[in-house]
């Protein structure tokens, strides 16, 4: 953290002669107008209307840095010298696009607030640092321009994107969600704790060797895990069905596969048999109960149906184990 502050090799900001305080607004509009323009590229094809809104931030700043660089040419001429962010003690930074994809809607919003809060600051700080008229004006036009009556990025929302599109967008970000990771990973949760009962429990009742019992559980949920997860990318590319990345996907399933089978493997790390089995059936209540939440916080499954296929499915499978244990 002290180290943005106190970095060997650049500037305080107060030593900034007027000529780098214009170069450095130069070449900040520049940036903030190609962080805008990359945003709206990548929001294009998923969310037009938010990309418009994009655009004309981007025409916004660049309009900005003409003004910035006439101001320059008429008071030193064509050279301007390279004078950025990162060359100054504690100036903000920003972060490119490629830094915060993917890009969800609410947080590249979020964060075009920020930036304009941002250069509204830097604009203000600079108008106390310049003694010319007219470049004084210019800075504080633009501190007004950036402030405004309300941020460019909320003015140009409710031209661009109504409330009803917002709506649309955000339900289209959330399907999105749901299709790339909460699906994969119920399916991989479900999978990780029903599938992995039988032999874990059968092997415990069979052998009443609690670590024997976590060894069988640790494979089978590192094995299906790897199963799930290869399943999941291989089996749709996404292209076609609009899940989104296959890879993404394939974490995800792994990951929660691999969690629902340890999470009553576990317990076995305990040497007595009893207290070990006691546990790991209340966590396979909680599992049971978590998938149930789950199905019906984000697949609108009825809880009643919900509970009967996940209860009776883990309660067969489960009975199964037991069984053959004991046979």
């Amino acid at each position: 953290m002290l180290s943005r502050f106190f970095t060997p090799g650049k500037r305080r900001f107060e030593e900034l002669s007027e000529q780098e305080i214009l170069a450095l607004a130069i070449s900040s509009e520049e940036d903030d107008a190609r962080i805008y323009q990359a945003y709206a590229d990548g929001l294009r094809d998923e969310f037009p209307d938010s990309a418009k809104v994009f655009e004309e931030m981007a025409e916004e700043e660049n309009l900005h840095r003409k003004w910035l660089i006439d101001q320059h040419k008429k008071r030193f001429g064509d050279k301007i010298p390279l004078v950025r962010r990162n060359y100054i003690q504690g100036y903000f930074q920003r972060k490119p696009d490629w830094l915060v994809r993917p890009l969800a809607i609410e947080k590249v919003r979020k964060m075009a607030e920020e930036m304009e809060a941002q250069a509204q600051g830097f604009y203000e700080a600079a108008v106390k640092r310049v003694s010319d008229a007219d470049t004084k004006k210019l800075l504080g036009d633009l501190a007004l321009a950036e402030k405004g009556h309300s941020s460019l990025a909320h003015r140009l929302g409710l031209k661009h994107v109504p409330e009803s599109v917002q709506e649309a967008e955000q339900a289209r970000e959330h399907r999105q969600f749901i299709l790339t990771y909460v699906q994969p990973g119920l399916a991989g949760l479900m999978d990780g704790s029903v599938s992995t009962l039988a032999p874990i429990f059968a092997t415990a009742f069979a052998t009443q060797d609690t670590w024997t019992t976590f060894l069988v559980g640790l494979s089978a949920s590192v094995g299906a895990g790897i199963s799930m997860g290869f399943t999941e990318v291989a089996s749709d590319d996404g292209v076609i069905s609009g899940r989104g990345s296959p890879i993404k996907r394939g974490f995800a399933a792994g990951i929660m596969t691999t969690l629902g089978g340890l999470g009553h493997a576990l317990p076995y790390l305990i040497p007595d048999f009893w207290t070990a089995t006691t546990i790991a059936i209340l966590i396979v209540i909680v599992e049971l109960w978590a998938i149930t939440w789950i199905q019906n916080r984000y697949m609108e499954t009825p809880w009643f149906r919900a509970i009967f296929q996940v209860v009776l499915g883990g309660a067969l499978v489960f009975a199964a184990g037991v069984l053959i244990g004991l046979a």
